[in-house]
């Protein structure tokens, strides 16, 4: 069985988010880490190949440095990676979902495994976009994953409940947290990723050009949410004091 990852580099989770002097999100000095989304698919897709055989590829977009979390997926038992610099100015979740699809598209797979959403924009959308241009069925926010006999069947999560969905491979699938838990890289696959594959490739080399990835959406501006104020306590006794926070609650929080 042939297993198809598409990770993302995205900020640490305990990154501090500043905005330079032209009012983007400052990069630099900002460590950058595997999706964690993107870790559940990557673990799962280790468990189907050693359960089923077969191979798995690591695919993502992004500039020169994104190549460490695909050596990250390799030091974890991946075979091969590819890594795709479009070299573009603005990209948009249209724009990622076709250069993506169009590199799925040339490669042989029974499954496309992701993380169901990135934690830097949150959108959620990349997903169930390649799924939509390869034509192919797709179960969200996975949690339990058995697959067999050119089928998938997929536990996910829904409001206030689950559901299981059976559906034909190939198929798009995207990781929630609870699936599995990714291992840690062991020394001696650490060594081993140096050797394994990465192909690299540019928009020429998919047959796309600019206008055909140009994104439909723009960020006109970015801003840091409001410092939050500080507490403020109400002295006196219960009576006084109790009366001042209602007062308080009303007028200045403005909450009731």
């Amino acid at each position: 069985m042939k297993v198809v990852v598409l990770i993302k580099q995205t900020f640490d989770t305990e990154a501090k988010i500043t905005l330079d002097v032209q009012g983007k999100i400052n990069k630099e000095g900002v460590s950058l880490i595997m999706n964690p989304y993107d870790e559940f698919a990557v673990e799962e897709a280790l468990r189907i190949k050693e359960k089923n055989k077969g191979e798995v590829t690591v695919v993502s977009m992004g500039e020169e440095k994104a190549q460490d979390v695909l050596r990250q997926a390799l030091a974890m038992g991946v075979d091969k990676a590819v890594l795709i610099n479009p070299a573009l100015e603005e990209i948009d979740e249209y724009t990622t979902a076709t250069i993506l699809a169009r590199a799925v598209a040339g490669m042989e797979y029974d499954l496309i495994l992701c993380g169901w959403r990135a934690i830097d924009d949150g959108s959620a959308q990349v997903a169930g976009r390649v799924a939509e241009i390869l034509g192919l069925p797709m179960v969200n926010m996975v949690t339990k994953l058995e697959v067999n006999d050119g089928k998938a069947l997929a536990t996910r999560e829904i409001e206030g409940g689950s559901e299981v969905v059976e559906v034909p491979l190939p198929a798009v699938i995207t990781a929630q947290k609870g699936l599995n838990e990714p291992r840690y890289p062991s020394m001696k696959g650490i060594m081993q990723a140096k050797k394994k594959p990465m192909n690299k490739l540019g928009l020429r080399d998919l047959g796309l050009d600019e206008s055909q990835v140009a994104p439909k959406v723009r960020a006109l501006s970015y801003f840091l949410p409001s410092p939050r104020a500080a507490g403020k306590i109400i002295p006196g006794e219960p009576p006084e004091a109790a009366a001042a926070l209602v007062k308080a609650l009303r007028e200045e929080a403005r909450i009731i």
